[in-house]
């Protein structure tokens, strides 16, 4: 961001401070081996994996014994869940490698990737098979082609599947509801910076529809002798987690693009540099998230004329200190004086920004 300009030669306690486009600091409130990154969600996530495990079997044996296809999709469902819990914490995991020369600001968007791994996982395995199996079931039984077994160990497996993903999905739903605080379910989901913590509940929560409509689909075979049904809750449960993974897709491609603070966030982290009493006026705040606890920032201001550059280097410690306070995922901080007509113009130029 620095001009190419040489600053002028001065002294650190008398000469008057740099004012255009000259990078007057860079600092890291906030070291990454210093941070400890938080996921209140493994817990949620391992209850998955486990529970997935079991009810999976479970739901294949039912499958073989009552011939429902539907039992099958979600005897899959279960499966890809469990691949899918074990990639999210494969990327817990990478994601807290430290930096190293190749990648200087960490590993925190291996989180991202995996996500986006889960997302196509969800899709193709999930929800294509699913559909396959729905579209295979209901031909053979236009055909009359299909044997009908004994629902009873099926009804059996479906209620305690519930069971199980129900307490899988009240953990993952408790961590959820303690990250979101007071917003809206779909709206911290578009802001939420760390896809661990939502991506099991909308699994668990896909999980519990998928079985309602198993049962249905079973049930109404079973009432009918019309194994159409079966066949078309299959294909319900491959769209409903073909959903889920769009949902998932759209979030982490957002991720690894690069997400940053949101507009209101962007102005108060600006009026807390203007806010120092060697700030004439703060230009535009850029930030992007690197990893859920990982974030760069950026900052332009102009310093008073009469502050000397050490009055400057006082100021760039305070607002550091400041910023990395009120938000503390902000693991680095540029801050750049520029001329007060280079900080209006940016200003204009971001607050015409649009939203997304």
């Amino acid at each position: 961001m620095a001009s190419n300009d040489p600053a002028p030669a001065q002294t650190l306690d008398s000469k008057p401070a740099p004012t255009g486009g000259v990078a007057v600091a860079s600092a890291e409130p906030v070291g990454p081996a210093e941070r400890k990154p938080t996921h209140e969600s493994v817990g949620s996530v391992i209850a998955a994996i486990t529970a997935n495990i079991l009810v999976g079997i479970v739901k294949f044996i039912a499958a073989a014994i009552s011939g429902s296809v539907a039992m099958v999709s979600e005897g899959i469902h279960s499966i890809v869940d469990s691949g899918n819990g074990f990639l999210v914490l494969l990327g817990i995991h990478k994601a807290k490698k430290p930096p190293t020369i190749e990648h200087p600001f960490g590993f925190g968007k291996e989180l991202y990737f995996w996500t986006l791994v889960v997302a196509v996982s969800i899709f193709a395995l999930g929800g294509g098979v699913s559909i396959m199996q729905g579209i295979t079931a209901i031909q053979h039984a236009l055909a009359g082609t299909t044997e009908h077994g004994n629902p009873l160990m099926s009804y059996i497996v479906l209620f305690a599947a519930m069971f199980i993903e129900g307490m899988s999905l009240r953990v993952a739903v408790k961590s959820f509801n303690k990250a979101r605080g007071s917003k809206r379910p779909l709206e911290y989901i578009k802001d939420c910076k760390d896809p661990s913590l939502y991506t099991v509940v909308l699994e668990d929560s896909a999980a519990e529809l998928g079985l309602l409509f198993a049962f249905f689909g079973l049930l109404l075979t079973h009432l009918t002798g019309n194994a159409v049904f079966d066949g078309a809750a299959s294909v319900i449960i491959g769209l409903l987690l073909m959903c889920v993974s769009v949902v998932l897709l759209r979030e982490s491609k957002g991720l690894l693009v690069g997400e940053g603070m949101e507009r209101e966030e962007l102005a108060e982290a600006r009026a807390m540099v203007e806010a120092d009493p060697a700030v004439e006026k703060a230009g535009r705040v850029l930030t992007m998230y690197f990893g859920p606890d990982s974030m760069l920032m950026t900052v332009d201001a102009t310093f008073k004329a009469s502050c000397t550059a050490g009055d400057v280097l006082a100021a760039v410690d305070r607002i550091e200190k400041n910023l990395a306070t009120r938000f503390p995922q902000t693991t680095r901080i540029f801050i750049e004086a520029e001329n007060i007509a280079s900080v209006e113009r940016q200003r204009v130029i971001q607050s015409q920004m649009p939203e997304e």
